[in-house]
């Protein structure tokens, strides 16, 4: 991207001029914007107030999305020990299952060559894999879409208009029912999903957190881990439908699907925009920066750097290193990337065998989200 090009041709570290910005660096190499991500120094922060009387900020705000060390790592452990690697192996096949029925509703939606929007299945994936790992009822599914789109347009660069926090307070109001709701009934009918696993951690005393801060983690989760890899289904097929060889070599050997998912991950990061504070005085690639100065760090950028992917505009899966920064870095590590990988792997070594015809009707559209970025639509003929 042009954009991308020029911060990389000023440094991996771009100074703004005071008063131009609230944030005081701009962040775009990639192993500067690894250690800002890895150095805990680097604080999130969601409001300065610590005490938010806005629901959304209260509900995001009590996760380990948006908390700091010792908290994040107190409230990340109660999902590491749930979400372990025997658990989510024992899911692929939930996931290739549930890719096949949802291909097999794309099918009919798309026969006698009618054109479908490409991101209802992507929406649809996500969200009934979340849901069926945490024992959501598939006919709740669709209540969520809007209700998290709200939260999203209100963390979006220029969505603090009182219109769209009043929309993310109510949307945050009505997910945190839901979830208190869940966990009562889980202590009423106890199963095995994920759900209630934490429910029966939390129950036992020997979780860490409260009650409150399970619902926070479950709203933030269900948020983050459809939308960003509802992106990551779109991006990617956009990318690949330009690349008729590509999709000829993922049809005939779809283990390389693996490649690919990374591959798009690294050229269309969905996350695009991560904001720290500098907790003390720092200095980063050689730039002091002040003790609470803000810092935005632009993953799409550094996942395109020169100095670490040659040739970095360029979407290549057979490059050597697919390395990217997607699912950030070091202690905040995105926990569900490899549910993700997981739904990615399936999605594109299916797709292509079964609608090998699969074109796009029109150009898609892209979202307006600078936050985010994915499709609003992607109109397709299956063939």
């Amino acid at each position: 991207m042009p954009l991308f090009a020029e911060l990389h041709r000023i440094g991996p570290v771009c100074r703004l001029e005071p008063g131009s910005s609230p944030y005081a660096v701009v962040v775009n190499g990639y192993d500067a914007a690894q250690e800002a991500l890895k150095d805990t120094r680097f604080h999130r922060l969601l409001t300065a107030d610590p005490d938010p009387q806005d629901s959304v900020l209260r509900r995001l705000g009590g996760s380990m999305m948006f908390r700091n060390e010792p908290d994040h790592l107190r409230m990340r452990k109660v999902f590491q020990a749930v979400l372990t690697p025997r658990r989510l192996a024992g899911f692929e096949s939930v996931v290739d299952g549930l890719v096949t029925e949802l291909l097999d509703d794309l099918g009919k939606a798309g026969a006698d060559r009618l054109v479908v929007d490409f991101v209802d299945f992507a929406y649809r994936l996500p969200i009934t894999v979340i849901g069926t790992f945490l024992g959501i009822p598939r006919s709740d599914l669709g209540w969520f879409r809007d209700r998290t789109q709200r939260i999203d347009e209100y963390l979006d660069l220029g969505g603090k208009a009182p219109e769209k926090l009043a929309a993310a307070n109510q949307a945050a109001d009505e997910l945190n029912a839901y979830y208190a709701r869940m966990i009562g009934d889980r202590r009423l009918r106890p199963r095995d999903d994920l759900v209630g696993s934490l429910v029966h951690a939390l129950d036992s005393g020997t979780s860490g957190i409260d009650e409150q801060e399970l619902i926070d983690n479950l709203l933030v989760l269900v948020n983050a881990s459809f939308v960003t890899t509802m992106n990551l289904l779109t991006n990617g097929l956009e990318l690949l439908l330009a690349e008729p060889p590509l999709v000829d070599a993922v049809r005939d050997d779809p283990g390389l699907a693996a490649d690919y998912v990374e591959e798009i991950l690294r050229h269309q990061s969905s996350v695009q925009l991560i904001s720290r504070k500098a907790s003390i005085d720092l200095e980063l690639a050689g730039v002091p920066i002040a003790e609470g100065s803000l810092v935005l760090i632009l993953p799409g950028a550094a996942n395109r750097d020169p100095a670490r992917h040659p040739d970095a505009d360029t979407f290549d899966p057979g490059r050597d290193d697919l390395q990217h920064l997607s699912f950030g870095a070091g202690p905040f590590y995105c926990v569900g990337a490899a549910l993700a990988r997981m739904e990615g792997r399936a999605a594109f070594g299916q797709l292509f065998r079964r609608f090998p015809g699969l074109r796009l009707e029109s150009e898609p559209v892209r979202s307006r989200s600078l936050l985010l970025r994915g499709h609003q639509s992607m109109p397709i003929r299956l063939g």
